[in-house]
């Protein structure tokens, strides 16, 4: 293979496409890291949506910086150290509403909202989603101690024991959502490690690119 081959190739492997992420917390985060890191492909923009602010038991942001009171989007942002036309964070320090759902414009979203009965507002963004031909991938319980079979298939695979899946099957999301879960819940009483965000986050980073692919 010649230089000048080897460059035509290379040149094709560059950022393309946009992945939204919804939800910056601790699991959030990571993704976006690992977004940010992708070489020689990956997505050419992210947008970060999230409304909460840091705070003192965000300890993995004041690890790497982050000031207590600052948008967690912001700082997912202030990270990207990439020159803006190969890879650019736009920061949306909001939460997803009915009302601005419009800003979600990802070819591939990634939905990581935590807190309360995220069902709901997790099946709108999917419905926005599908309408403009963007793929989607999820969350379905990730408790667990750091050491459990994470599984990841389309919410048609699923069986019925799964609540989550559930709740999303009744909002009317049956197909075509891509979700992973280590089949852990918090009815189970067991924590969220680092380990198991660590796990959770290289899994859906390497399916959401892999969508990206397929969807461009």
């Amino acid at each position: 293979m010649t230089n000048d081959e080897i460059k035509k190739m290379e040149d094709r492997q560059v950022p393309h496409g946009r992945i939204d992420l919804i939800g910056c917390g601790r699991l959030g985060l990571r993704i976006g890291i690992n977004l940010m890191q992708v070489h020689r492909g990956g997505p050419r923009t992210i947008g970060a949506f999230d409304g909460q602010k840091v705070d003192g038991g965000d300890v993995i942001f004041t690890l790497l910086g982050a000031e207590i009171g600052q948008n967690k989007p912001d700082f997912i942002k202030q990270l990207c150290t990439h020159k803006k036309e190969f890879r650019e964070v736009l920061s949306y320090p909001e939460y997803i509403t009915e009302e601005n759902t419009d800003l979600i414009e990802g070819d591939v979203v990634i939905i990581v909202i935590a807190g309360g009965n995220t069902i709901p507002t997790a099946a709108k963004i999917i419905k926005h989603a599908h309408e403009r031909g963007a793929k989607t991938i999820g969350t379905a319980g990730i408790f667990g101690y750091g050491n459990e079979n994470i599984e990841i298939k389309d919410i048609s695979e699923y069986d019925d024991t799964n609540p989550a899946v559930e709740e999303l099957r009744k909002q009317g999301i049956t197909e075509n959502h891509l979700l992973l879960t280590t089949n852990k819940f918090i009815r189970d009483g067991e924590p969220i490690t680092p380990y198991t965000l660590d796990e959770v986050a290289n899994t859906i980073t390497m399916n959401a690119l892999k969508l990206l692919d397929d969807k461009l």
